[in-house]
């Protein structure tokens, strides 16, 4: 079985599709590291900055007289979290894209994540919510269903670790989303079909 480019020896959704629904096309994220415009624009530069007062209140620290050892250890933990934004997310976003797989049937959008636990999410066509298409120049893009994360009213003034989690890396983010796939304006194309297919 083919999805965008890559073989896979199995269906993943052999087991999961309903009596008689058909499927009219599958995919994957991209594969690989992966940069994300706007988000990594705010967050790069925060976990720079998280990472350099960190590392000053650590500099700083030993020169304290009677320092705290909770004080040293949370400039190290602060320094961790700046480096897991500004470098680390990548590769755990990257890690977790190859074991997702996305499907549109006649009924329904299929997606299932493999890691870092099984996630199986559908979308009825007969109940599409609010569907936002982000396509870049290559011809990739991703088709969000549900609002946007409010990438710096989350990041700067909020701390939701639940929202943070899928802000940070964004195969993790808990809206339905069809992330960095290829033809996406082909692929918005055809769901809008199989939606007006369905409703008349």
């Amino acid at each position: 079985m083919d999805y965008d480019g890559m073989t896979t020896s199995a269906d993943p959704f052999a087991e999961r599709l309903l009596p008689g629904e058909k499927v009219f096309w599958r995919g994957r994220p991209q594969q690989g590291l992966m940069l994300t415009g706007g988000r990594d624009a705010v967050l790069i530069p925060y976990g720079l900055i998280l990472v350099a007062f960190a590392i000053l209140s650590e500099s700083n620290a030993p020169r304290t007289a009677n320092a705290p050892m909770l004080t040293a250890l949370s400039g190290a933990v602060f320094v961790l979290i700046g480096l897991f934004v500004c470098f680390g997310r990548f590769f755990v976003d990257a890690w977790i894209r190859t074991g997702v797989f996305y499907a549109l049937t006649d009924r329904r959008i299929l997606i299932l994540r493999s890691r870092p636990s099984v996630r199986f999410q559908t979308v009825n066509l007969g109940r599409l919510p609010e569907a936002t298409l982000n396509e870049t120049s290559n011809g990739r893009g991703t088709i969000r269903f549900g609002p946007a994360l409010p990438i710096l009213k989350t990041a700067l003034w909020n701390y939701y670790p639940v929202f943070m989690v899928g802000l940070w890396v964004p195969s993790l983010d808990p809206a339905a989303q069809l992330l960095a796939i290829e033809d996406v304006r082909k692929v918005f194309a055809s769901i809008q079909e199989r939606v007006q297919a369905g409703s008349s």
